[in-house]
């Protein structure tokens, strides 16, 4: 049977785990040639059982390693940008170094991303940029995240400043916006606070559906975008929150 990615070739960051691993499986299942790439190398690995994905460590902070990863990829019809981290904190909270590794990895990261990958895609009259931004952005305010939701709402600017830049060089960008997602990185985030069993509670009190979105709901998001069937799709932050945002 076709796949609704047959033929595609995507290159996605943090893809070892959470949404990134869910997405890189979801991809390779509908037929695309996945690089996923990640700065852990142990757990990029276990992604090799799955066909249709390869696997390649890469720092997104690292010009020169996106430069030459870029080099021997032929070609690259999605860039997925997926790497991030969250900081928990407000502004009083936030020491420069938090804002300064934040604003690197969250939004840096993507414009070497996007820079490097854009000069092939227009090569080919044809890209297609997929960015992770948040409902905690400029789409809302939420406690505690004050750096993260500087990120994010940064990335929601980027998102559509390339759209609108390129759309008529065949290139199109989106950002997906999640609300709280069930993944390693949450649970361990949970585990950090100093009452693990409130901070869950504060997270699904968050979620007036009682439950968290899990990786692989978002990863059919991912499927959408980087597919034909959202080709009229560009410059849009798509939400997934369950409801949160309301």
């Amino acid at each position: 049977t076709m796949g609704r990615l047959d033929g595609k070739i995507i290159l996605l960051s943090a893809a070892a785990q959470g949404i990134g691993r869910a997405a890189a499986i979801a991809f390779a299942k509908e037929g695309a040639k996945v690089i996923a790439t990640d700065i852990n190398e142990s757990k990029l690995q276990e992604l090799g059982k799955y066909p249709g994905i390869q696997m390649r460590v890469l720092d997104v902070t690292k010009k020169e390693q996106i430069e030459n990863l870029a080099k021997e990829i032929e070609k690259i019809d999605v860039l997925c940008n997926i790497a991030g981290f969250v900081h928990h904190g407000t502004i009083l909270e936030c020491e420069e170094q938090d804002w300064d590794f934040t604003m690197n990895l969250n939004v840096r990261s993507m414009y070497l991303m996007i820079k490097t990958t854009l000069l092939q895609m227009l090569k080919e009259k044809s890209g297609n940029i997929i960015n992770m931004s948040s409902v905690a952005s400029s789409i809302k305010g939420v406690v505690s995240r004050c750096v993260y939701s500087t990120s994010k709402a940064a990335v929601i600017g980027l998102t559509k400043a390339v759209a609108a830049d390129f759309i008529e060089q065949g290139i199109r960008c989106n950002c997906i916006c999640p609300g709280t997602v069930d993944t390693p990185s949450l649970q361990e985030r949970i585990q950090a606070r100093p009452n693990p069993e409130q901070a869950l509670k504060d997270f699904l009190a968050r979620q007036k559906t009682g439950r968290m979105a899990t990786a692989e709901e978002v990863a059919h998001l991912f499927v959408y975008l980087a597919s034909d069937e959202s080709a009229y799709v560009t410059g849009n932050e798509l939400i997934i929150d369950g409801g949160w945002s309301l």
